[in-house]
């Protein structure tokens, strides 16, 4: 043991002697090594710092509160609820039944003697420099001590008047004001100064104004109703503190009186799950598992790590190989000393073990450096602040042995080729006959040969992607290992090669220990390249042929939902202005009820419309049951197929569009069917009779007519359909006219003119516009609109029609560069190994006269010659996998579609078009501008000239 010990100690002395020797190669194996080090360690310190501890989560959500407690609106009746507060269920509310609604009293249920403060939410538009912006509003005393952590002052102070209010930062950044400015809402007279700036710790992007309680909003909203301006959606919370907090028993006592609690004691100590109510109901479901995710994710970062590990392998073991072979005659002098092959084994391999220790040590000292430095800029990127620098040293000694174990791993096999020398070959610096291994070969082509059948059984037969993505793994390193044979083959090319290029194949085919894994790594890497390049190239073509324009490619629409169109004029008019418009359509929409109400009706005094089917026209398999059952269950997949393909009544319409009321009804002229590109002069003639314009079979009657109904009792409205009977309501017959043939409507159901409506006795109220353009808009154009936009402060959905754009484009052009890179940082490793290597035959050959120039054209080669060959490879590894998951996809997506339609779903009854397409672009600009790169690059930072040795003594 002490024998052991003592020649360690020795090997890794000598070890690091000869690494701080030779300081270039080792700096390089140091950082290849020390990158991933650095890359994994800081996003461990980066995700556990960003990972908040349930105390510190519940500080920025309830402050210094025991517990906060929240109307679910259910009148209160009696709720059963998770722990935290996320799922709450009526008690005694039964499989179908409707929910019980109202609001209760939460002052009436918190305890005596409790202390508590109210924490209000809304939404407004308010004033800015710009115009108006949609911002969250927040009545709570912020300076209260129960409010401590919610809330992290920046500037200024705390509103102390019913006039002054503070921002979040990011809500002075967006709106252009400042401390000291003023500050109100739509249509609010009264105007507010903002007296301080803060950040929500947990959400550092949210626009958000805090006022004193009752200044702004009031609870239940009653200050929405009077002043008209402010978004629905107004919730009140209360802060509560009391002595000895609310346990588990009593958070469910509280229940009982329809209130939610999120207690601090149940959330740090939880009850076990079957103490939880909710959770022993029938019809609960665990949504929160997720084991496969979880494996799924394990999975794909032993992956990562594995081939991380195998790329830094291949790269740092020639570098090891040729550090081996330059300390040959050293290694030589410990074997004539009576060193076994053992210890020059161990010195090998400890050169492995320094350069691993020392980028351990490196990657993680610089990780923790970094991610400190970073820390502001990761907060802003993420949108919250961290917690405490948390940081776990077993996590982290676990990555940092990984750089170890990398670094062994990488000089086991220049130790064992050292060790395996004879003393006389050692000292004298003879190489001996080197041979290449025969079984490796045959053993590659067995895996290749064994994972391309895996693959394509996952592919063809199982539709499971884990087992293609394993067959491609193995195939993959079937082609590694088959690398130094491959390397071989391409050596026969060099006869028809000029010097320089002959030269450099054959030292890289003579010299396959260092050819053959700097070629392997760049195979692996192009191959990952080119597997995702293919893959997104596949998907995205998919997604454009699938892509459903919602208006002609340049056309324009608008629409505005709420606050009765009165914006829509003063919109269509800067629409109109700052775009190159061609057509202009103004549309309107029915409305019943009090002006104002918004499209989707909801509100008091508001109803609904809606465009009536004729039951003779309704698709079986969708006439409602008077239980309440799927109607489609009555028929047979082959039925449902049959109804679907034949019955006109079960056909679905064009699809996409971007008519977002009931029944794609619109109030418009002629105008419009020339904007969408519809041609049909029976249809315009028709709107010019008075008669409106049907796209959809089923919508007409037998005599020829539409029916629209007026439905002013939402609450009868609602009660009919829990019955399955039709709402009460007017219903108004229009004659109509029907437009046959291969039409495209984008979403356009109905269209019938202004003067037929109110004939028919219905109101509308504008709603927006459709234009067709001469050109699409520029930059400058939408910055101009969205700015006049802003000015008017309308709330509006604008929609130009650009056709499919691809996402795609960046990210292939990111996955080549990267490829590119690591090709050439691996030809330009394994050529600088070469010429390290080859010094001596660099020598002779200036020695024997050969012009300057041919170093450094030898060199361009070396490099060129090395990716060259790890991208031909690469490329046509890389085409299996994608083309597995491919097929995959596609038996899974044809496999949904028939279930979609024999289940009577509807929908597209065209089968799913899954393409596979080679990315050209991307393959040639590895396949010739890489290698060429790399030659280049390679030739312009080698010397020319190198000095000439003398002749060695014999």
């Amino acid at each position: 043991m002490k024998t052991w010990l003592h020649s360690w100690r020795a090997a890794v002395r000598i070890a690091r002697r000869d690494a701080w020797r030779a300081k270039g190669r080792s700096s390089l194996v140091l950082a290849m090594i020390a990158l991933p080090i650095l890359g994994v360690s800081a996003a461990d310190l980066t995700i556990r710092s960003s990972e908040l501890s349930v105390s510190e989560q519940l500080e920025r959500s309830i402050g210094t509160a025991d517990a906060v407690f929240r109307d679910p609106d259910f009148g209160g009746v009696p709720i059963l609820q998770s722990p935290d507060g996320d799922n709450v269920y009526p008690a005694d509310v039964k499989d179908g039944a409707a929910w019980p609604s109202g609001s209760t009293d939460l002052t009436k249920v918190i305890p005596a003697g409790a202390r508590w403060i109210t924490d209000t939410q809304g939404a407004a538009k308010l004033t800015t420099v710009h115009g108006l912006l949609q911002t969250d509003v927040r009545e709570m005393k912020a300076d209260d001590p129960i409010a401590r952590g919610i809330t992290t002052l920046v500037d200024g102070h705390y509103p102390r008047k019913a006039d002054e209010v503070i921002a979040t930062s990011a809500f002075l950044e967006q709106s252009g004001l400042s401390i000291g400015s003023t500050v109100s809402a739509r249509n609010f007279d009264r105007p507010y100064r903002i007296v301080g700036s803060y950040e929500l710790p947990d959400s550092l992007k949210s626009a958000q104004i805090t006022a004193l309680p009752g200044a702004f909003l009031t609870p239940y909203g009653k200050a929405v109703e009077k002043a008209g301006s402010l978004a629905p959606g107004t919730s009140v919370s209360y802060l509560v503190q009391h002595a000895g907090g609310f346990t588990w028993n009593s958070v469910k006592e509280i229940n009982t009186k329809g209130v939610t609690v999120v207690s601090r004691t149940v959330r740090l100590d939880p009850p076990a799950d079957s103490e939880v109510p909710l959770y022993q109901r029938d019809d609960w479901g665990d949504f929160e598992s997720s084991a496969g995710a979880d494996a799924l994710l394990l999975a794909t970062l032993a992956t990562v790590v594995g081939l991380a590990m195998l790329e830094i392998c291949l790269l740092a073991g020639p570098a090891f190989a040729v550090g081996a072979r330059r300390s040959r005659r050293q290694l030589g002098l410990v074997g004539a000393n009576g060193g076994s092959r053992s210890h020059i084994r161990a010195i090998v391999l400890s050169g492995g073990l320094v350069i691993g220790v020392a980028a351990a040590v490196v990657g993680t000292v610089l990780a923790v450096v970094l991610t400190l430095v970073l820390q502001p800029f990761l907060e802003e990127f993420m949108g919250q602040r961290f917690g405490s620098f948390d940081v776990r040293p077993l996590e982290l000694l676990g990555i940092a042995l990984l750089a170890v174990l990398t670094g062994l791993l990488a000089a086991i096999v220049p130790a064992v080729t050292a060790s395996r020398q004879t003393v006389l070959a050692s000292l004298t610096g003879r190489r001996g006959v080197r041979s290449t291994s025969k079984v490796l070969p045959v053993l590659g082509l067995v895996a290749l040969l064994v994972g391309a059948a895996i693959a394509l059984y996952g592919s063809v037969i199982t539709d499971q992607f884990i087992i293609v993505a394993g067959g491609s793994a193995l195939a993959e390193l079937g082609v590694v290992a088959m690398t130094p044979a491959i390397v071989g083959l391409f050596g026969r090319a060099g006869r028809w090669l000029p010097l320089s290029p002959r030269l450099a194949l054959r030292d890289a085919v003579r010299n396959r220990g260092r050819t053959a894994p700097a070629v392997a790594a760049v195979l692996a890497a192009v191959a990952g390249t080119v597997a995702v390049a293919t893959y997104t190239s596949s998907s995205d073509a998919q997604y454009r042929a699938e892509y459903s324009a919602s208006l002609p490619h340049g056309a324009v629409s608008f629409f505005q939902m709420e606050d009765g169109g009165r914006d829509v004029p003063a919109v269509a008019d800067a629409v109109q202005r700052y775009l190159s418009v061609d057509t202009r359509a103004d549309v309107s929409r029915v409305a019943v009820g009090k002006p104002g109400c918004p499209a989707w009706g909801g509100d008091a005094g508001c109803g609904l419309y809606e465009v009536m089917v004729p039951p003779a026209n309704v698709c079986p398999m969708w006439v409602p049951t008077t239980d309440g059952s799927d109607p489609s269950e009555k028929f047979t997949p082959e039925q449902r197929r049959t109804l679907l393909r034949e019955d006109w009544r079960c056909k679905q319409g064009d699809g996409g569009g971007s008519v977002y009321v009931d029944g794609g009804l619109l109030v418009g002229d002629a105008r419009l069917l020339k904007v969408l590109g519809i041609t049909d002069p029976a249809a315009e003639q028709a709107l010019a009779d008075g008669r409106a314009v049907a796209f959809s079979k089923p919508l007409l009657a037998k005599d020829g007519t539409v029916g629209i109904k007026q439905i002013t009792d939402t609450k009868a409205a609602d009660e009919a359909s829990a019955d399955n009977k039709p709402a009460p309501g007017k219903v108004s017959s229009i004659p109509a006219h029907l437009v046959t043939g291969d039409q495209k409507t984008y979403g356009l159901q109905l269209l019938m003119t202004p003067a037929t409506a109110k004939a028919a006795g219905l109101t509308t109220v504008p709603l927006g516009a459709y234009f067709s353009t001469d050109s699409l808009p520029g930059t400058e154009q939408r910055q101009k609109l969205d700015a006049e936009l802003a000015k008017i402060g309308a709330g509006v959905d604008l929609t130009i029609e650009e056709g499919y754009v691809s996402d795609d484009s960046i990210f292939l052009l990111a996955l080549t560069v990267f490829a590119g890179l690591v090709t050439i940082g691996a030809a330009g490793i394994a050529t600088g190994l070469a010429q390290a290597d080859a010094e001596a035959d660099l020598k002779t050959l200036a020695a024997v006269g050969a012009p300057p120039r041919v170093r450094r054209t030898l060199s361009g080669f070396q490099c060129g010659v090395v990716a060259a060959m790890g991208v031909v490879l690469g490329s046509l590894a890389g085409l299996l996998p994608a083309m597995g998951l491919r097929l995959t996809e596609e038996r899974q997506q044809l496999r949904f579609h028939e279930q979609t339609i024999a289940e009577g779903w509807g929908g597209d009854l065209t089968p799913p078009y899954v393409p596979i397409v080679v990315p050209w672009e991307t393959l040639a600009a590895l396949l010739v501008a890489v290698p060429l790169g790399a030659a280049l690059l390679a030739a312009l930072v080698t010397r020319s000239k190198g000095a000439v040795a003398r002749r060695a003594a014999t």
